[in-house]
């Protein structure tokens, strides 16, 4: 964040101050006043069970210095009638200020957005200073968030974007106008709301056609849904993936004990070996997106191996853990839909175990699908997996295509007693689900 008072805010966001307007917001903007930085701004929202003004002695005793809000509050506040609004603004002044400075990467797609904005941060951290998404924050609050983190000695900023309808990545382009726009995949998240993968994929090419002029975009080479955004490509296009043509394209790929990835990346001008610390094939992909992003962003091929050698994930993404007992825990339980749960099966079943458990939960948001996509995903699960734990009646259809090997579990507390009932040493058990079905709760009662 760069340094503002809350009088040089108002103006920006057309509000007021109610306090004193010399204060001076130093720290980052933030929703939960528990994660003020000292020197903060924390913007209050109304909602219709919770009111964030509520919070604002709560914000002030993590160090916020100032609120953003509807009404006067215990700190000194910048009064609007939508904060929303009042913060989007904000960002777009703050990147305005230091644009002259900055690279920004924007990417989406169906899976993988988080992972790959992880890769590519690592990455782009190596060259320069990076200012990254959190976690999945990816929304109309997320992306104004991230952008009001960078400060003058950013380099690159890397925006995560999501949607859930058409017009939702124009309106966080129509923000920040990308360098950079990478599209990984085209899939089946969110199809219930879209209601159509064309949908979905007029949803993702948004972020093509909101490059800034002369902007490059970065296609996956290896789905043709997205290798057509081409044609919304005022500039230069750079693609990645496994396919023969793909500028960016992964050979070679092999799987260590763990699951882990090793595989060469080969552009027409060089070629790199790079090896993984994270569980699963589907990383390899998702780091020939990165590196062809920071090729885009002027890091060479050898430097982007190397930085992604040692680079980490947000939490709940095909974590690894020892339990108690001897088994070991694949955590991936942030989110879930058919193409990420059959990503995450196949790293189930590609590393050695005694016995390999799957523990399922719902995949929201699928529409009139669902029924059939969860049995798919049940029939796809019992050919990797020795057990597969159906939690809740909302997965029922998972069981029902895993037949014999299934075991349905009323919920989360019954899927926690039945594994400490059942698993054993040597045992490796993923769990994942969609946020909804929250089995994080049941990984961190594992732990």
């Amino acid at each position: 964040m760069i340094p503002l008072s809350l009088a040089e805010i108002a103006a920006v966001v057309g509000g007021r101050v109610e306090g004193n307007a010399a204060v001076t917001v130093t720290a980052p903007a933030v929703l939960d006043g528990r994660q003020a930085e000292p020197g903060g701004l924390f913007a209050a929202f109304a909602g219709e069970h919770v009111d964030g003004h509520d919070y604002a002695a709560q914000a002030r005793q993590a160090g916020a210095v100032a609120v953003l809000g509807s009404r006067p509050t215990a700190l000194p506040t910048v009064l609007v009638e939508d904060v929303r609004a009042a913060l989007q603004a904000l960002a777009v002044h703050v990147v305005a200020r230091l644009r002259d400075r900055l690279t920004v990467v924007a990417l989406t797609g169906s899976q993988g957005k988080t992972g790959t904005k992880d890769l590519l941060a690592a990455v782009l951290a190596s060259a320069a200073p990076t200012t990254a998404t959190l976690g999945s924050f990816n929304n109309e609050l997320g992306v104004p968030l991230t952008m009001l983190r960078a400060d003058p000695a950013t380099r690159f900023l890397v925006l995560e974007m999501g949607a859930r309808r058409v017009g939702d990545i124009a309106a966080l382009t129509a923000l920040v106008a990308p360098d950079i726009a990478v599209v990984l995949n085209v899939g089946q998240a969110h199809l219930g709301e879209f209601g159509s993968r064309a949908a979905i994929a007029r949803a993702k090419g948004e972020l093509v056609r909101g490059l800034a002029p002369g902007g490059t975009a970065v296609l996956n080479a290896d789905d043709p849904r997205v290798a057509a955004m081409r044609a919304f490509a005022e500039g230069p296009v750079l693609t990645f993936g496994r396919a023969r043509h793909a500028d960016v394209r992964v050979l070679d790929p092999a799987l260590d004990r763990l699951g882990r990835p090793s595989f060469t990346l080969r552009t027409a001008r060089a070629s790199a070996r790079v090896t993984l610390p994270h569980v699963g094939a589907h990383q390899a992909l998702n780091a020939s997106a990165a590196a062809a992003a920071a090729l885009a962003a002027g890091v060479p091929l050898d430097a982007a191996a190397a930085a992604l050698a040692t680079s980490s994930l947000s939490r709940w993404r095909m974590e690894p853990r020892d339990l108690a007992g001897g088994a070991v825990l694949l955590n991936d339980s942030y989110n879930a839909n058919p193409d990420s749960t059959r990503a995450a099966l196949d790293a189930l079943a590609a590393i050695g175990a005694r016995r390999r458990i799957a523990v399922l939960g719902e995949m929201l948001e699928l529409g009139e699908d669902s029924e059939a996509e969860h049995r798919a995903v049940g029939e796809y699960a019992a050919a990797r997996a020795d057990v597969v734990a159906a939690v809740g009646e909302a997965a029922r259809a998972i069981a029902e295509g895993a037949g014999e090997r299934a075991v349905l579990l009323a919920g989360n507390d019954a899927a926690v007693d039945w594994l400490r009932n059942h698993l054993a040493a040597g045992d490796l058990v993923l769990v994942k689900g969609s946020r909804g079905a929250r089995l994080d709760e049941v990984a961190a009662q594992l732990a």
